[in-house]
């Protein structure tokens, strides 16, 4: 499962740049075609983007709670590394829109 999830990462991480990479030309039915699928393709992907930050962001707090629950006494030092974890996978996100809005016109 890790490994096809892996493969899936880098085929998209591969395809982004391409998406991105011509402008529109008037002329150029394939171009304009091309400009129509790249504001669904962004929004799938800010979709895709928040939907796993949220699964991460759940496994983070879960794992926080519960290591504060085992061991009270460090709960200072788990919930400043969590909080930190936690800003850190929503800086992922926040880059997705930012990228969302620059490329999409």
């Amino acid at each position: 499962m890790t490994k096809k999830l892996i493969i899936l990462l880098a085929l998209l991480m591969i395809a982004s740049p391409m998406i991105f990479a011509q402008s529109v030309a008037d002329t150029n039915p394939v171009a304009q075609q091309h400009a129509q699928w790249l504001g669904i393709s962004a929004g799938f992907a800010m979709a895709l983007a928040a939907a796993l930050c949220g699964l991460a962001q759940g496994k983070a707090i879960a794992a926080a709670v519960e290591g504060m629950a085992r061991n009270p006494g460090a709960a200072g030092a788990i919930q400043t590394a969590m909080l930190i974890g936690l800003a850190f996978i929503e800086s992922l996100v926040l880059f997705t829109l930012v990228m969302v809005f620059v490329k999409v016109n």
